[in-house]
């Protein structure tokens, strides 16, 4: 049984919303889920996020962290050395790549490699230009309101 959600609706009453929706459609987004490595994602502060990954035993030079446009790309690759026969091998040391989307503005800021966890800090910059504006409105005679500023301070002469 499938389940598949219309969202016709949703085109209808939204403008600049195509690229999410798009996401939602997209039938390539319900692929197998890889749990491994194991990650954590929390919001620590109003704009700032942070990505947590279990990576034991990788080096920094065996990780890969790369943005491309809102997709962060997480890959490791180690480099194995046969030291002996392993009676068990428990610690997991294969290859991966580790896809997370990011919305619009929300850029890495940072990434670590301590103690076997991988954290990448990102933060979310919305452009001066997309910040609230208010907009005057003009009246029915030609005349225009003056301009009122929502934050700072107006020029009193």
């Amino acid at each position: 049984m499938r389940n598949e959600f219309d969202f016709a609706p949703f085109y209808r009453s939204s403008i600049g919303f195509d690229r999410v929706l798009n996401l939602l459609n997209n039938p390539q987004r319900l692929q197998a889920i890889d749990t491994w490595p194991p990650y954590d994602i929390v919001k620590s502060g109003e704009n700032d996020y942070r990505i947590q990954m279990a990576v034991a035993g990788f080096a920094g030079s065996d990780l890969d962290v790369t943005q491309e446009r809102n997709v962060l790309v997480v890959r490791g690759q180690k480099n194995e050395e046969k030291q002996g026969d392993y009676l068990h091998r428990g610690i997991a040391g294969r290859s991966f790549e580790r896809r997370f989307e990011l919305a619009d503005h929300v850029r890495v800021d940072n990434a670590s490699l301590t103690n076997g966890l991988l954290t990448i800090d990102l933060k979310r910059e919305i452009p001066e230009e997309m910040k609230p504006r208010k907009i005057a409105i003009a009246s029915a005679e030609g005349s225009q309101a003056p301009m009122q500023m929502i934050e700072g301070e107006k020029n009193v002469a």
